[in-house]
């Protein structure tokens, strides 16, 4: 289908655009590579389940960058007819991430680590899971995306990783706290 598009936007049969983007996070994302609820759960202070090697480098984008990224992508005629991947903080390890949320919540937060026959078994009755099975190459390798090509052409101001993650720890506490009541 992207061949397709991309042969349409050559010929100049349509325009088009496309913007690429890591596992998500964010306030509000509550399905994500970092895991099924990773957020909620780790405010809760329980175990937080994830698939592959935590201390691998793995790209994660933010949701509000991934927005103006798509913004500076949807009205920028430079970036018509291309694919590009969206910046976002910088890359670390899984485990990194943690840490900076325990950092945050001020208080540990488990990890259990779902071995690939287990996720495989959960894919046949979870269409979620079912995606990740497919796609736990990301999760036994480093998996960064480069975001030069994008940076290059538009700059690209994102959020720093502390900031990122310290507004959606927030968010999910607020949202724990509104739930009580």
């Amino acid at each position: 289908m992207t061949r397709l598009l991309m042969s349409a936007s050559a010929e100049g049969r349509v325009r088009m655009t496309i913007g690429r983007a890591a596992d998500l996070f964010g306030p509000g994302v509550t399905e994500s590579a970092l895991g099924k609820q990773f957020f909620p759960t780790a405010v809760a202070g329980k175990k937080v389940d994830f698939i592959g090697d935590p201390d691998l480098l793995h790209t994660y984008s933010y949701v509000p960058d991934v927005a103006a990224g798509l913004a500076v992508l949807g009205t920028d005629d430079r970036a018509q007819g291309q694919a590009w991947h969206l910046p976002g903080p910088e890359t670390v390890s899984t485990r990194e991430i943690v840490d900076i949320v325990e950092e945050r919540l001020g208080h540990p937060v488990g990890i259990r680590v779902m071995p690939r026959v287990a996720v495989r078994a959960l894919g046949l009755v979870n269409p979620m899971m079912r995606g990740l099975a497919e796609m736990a190459y990301e999760f036994e390798e480093p998996f960064v995306l480069d975001t030069t090509k994008f940076r290059t052409m538009f700059g690209g101001q994102t959020t720093p990783l502390n900031e990122a993650i310290a507004t959606t720890v927030d968010a999910f506490q607020r949202s724990a706290e509104l739930a009580k009541t």
